[in-house]
């Protein structure tokens, strides 16, 4: 039996980590096997990626851009796909759509969607949708220092995610709700797919 792909996508401050962790514990519970991951990885590459949002040390977007690919490379080959051949569902905290939607501020769309189309499609992109306004609100709430990306561009690349979960067939979920019933919301997407 081949497993269930979900990528959970959206702006900073939607709520991603939450809703993704959120949903491995409901399936958990309900018997499934299922892998939580999140991009960019904990492996050398994504350390790379993390240090540079910090702005621990500078390269420019294209470069950005390939590492955010190296990274998902490894992460598709030596984690998703092995678990989706035994089975598993497999949960993603972002995923190609970010590179698009946030890599396109500064690097050409077209080039990112190309570069990013060798990686395999989900059965489900989630896309958690709120304001930029909200989101910052939130960030600044739970966040001391303020990445690479959280700032008034960021409705910008609200609208592109929106733009590609339309184009994808992906699902907008209303993130400014209470995350009960963003949770009920995410579970009921995912049991019409296991069923």
């Amino acid at each position: 039996m081949e497993g269930i792909f979900i990528a959970i996508e959206g702006i900073d401050g939607a709520g991603l980590s939450t809703q993704a962790r959120l949903l491995y514990e409901n399936l958990l519970r309900r018997g499934y096997r299922v892998v939580l991951t999140k991009e960019p990885t904990d492996g050398l590459i994504g350390g790379l990626i993390k240090a540079a949002l910090r702005g621990e040390w500078k390269t420019d977007p294209m470069t950005l851009q390939l590492l955010f690919a190296a990274d998902r490379s490894h992460h598709v080959n030596q984690q998703i796909l092995p678990a989706l051949k035994e089975g598993k569902i497999v949960i993603t905290d972002r995923y190609k759509y970010s590179s698009i939607a946030y890599g396109s501020l500064d690097c050409d769309k077209e080039w990112l969607i190309k570069v990013n189309s060798v990686f395999p499609k989900p059965h489900a992109l989630i896309v958690l949708d709120v304001s930029a306004e909200v989101a910052l609100k939130r960030i600044k709430k739970t966040r001391f220092g303020f990445e690479l990306f959280e700032n008034n561009r960021l409705e910008i690349v609200r609208q592109n995610f929106i733009r590609l979960a339309e184009l994808e067939k992906g699902f907008i979920v209303n993130a400014e709700k209470t995350v009960k019933q963003v949770q009920n919301e995410i579970l009921n997407i995912v049991k019409s797919l296991i069923k």
